[in-house]
């Protein structure tokens, strides 16, 4: 993997492990010449994530749309950053310069672009290896809601497996680099689980 895009919140959360683990994030792929794709700001986890790297030596490209510049403000420090007009725009287009997904803690936003990249491998529209850093047991709950899914029938257990889960970034990179998609793209019905 030559670029990783990471989702994470814009804000830095209440707990120090949270934007100390972003920084680190950000400072290990710099450290494994891995080029980081992120949302563009320099606001919460994305800006620690984003310094991170930079600050270690390593390339950023940042996707911001024009219209959050009065919410979040654009990281004027990154090696490109890249200006769009929607938040879906964002998303494809921090999809399309990326090898792999990894998702650290955040609020609805990350979430949603986590689900939206679960689904399109799901749909069989990608095969890229999508990782959970479970910082501080941060997303145990997202964990067992998606065990759930799978027990009540609304997940098939091979796309559960397509979320990749760790506690530290060097052992997801290292489940992130021997993954091999199992998609089932069928629909669960009675007949076929």
């Amino acid at each position: 993997m030559k670029k990783i895009v990471i989702f994470c919140g814009a804000s830095p959360g209440f707990e120090a492990i949270y934007k100390q683990q972003a920084y680190l994030a950000g400072k290990t792929l710099a450290q494994r010449n891995i080029e980081l794709v992120f949302g563009g700001a320099n606001v919460g986890l994305m800006g620690e994530v984003a310094n991170g790297c930079l600050e270690n030596g390593g390339r950023v490209t940042g996707v911001f749309p024009a219209f959050l510049s009065s919410f979040e403000i654009a990281h004027t420090k990154l090696t490109t950053l890249i200006e769009v007009e929607t938040m879906h725009e964002r998303k494809l287009k921090m999809h399309e310069l990326s090898d792999g997904i990894i998702a650290l803690p955040g609020g609805f936003g990350t979430l949603e672009e986590l689900f939206e990249m679960l689904t399109w491998a799901q749909l069989g529209l990608h095969q890229k290896p999508i990782g959970l850093l479970n910082v501080n047991g941060f997303y145990d709950e997202l964990i067992a809601m998606s065990n759930k899914m799978v027990s009540a029938g609304f997940l098939k257990e091979p796309n559960r497996r397509m979320l990749l889960v760790d506690t530290t970034l060097s052992g997801l990179l290292a489940q992130m680099n021997d993954f091999k998609i199992q998609a089932s793209p069928q629909w669960i019905t009675p007949e076929r689980t």
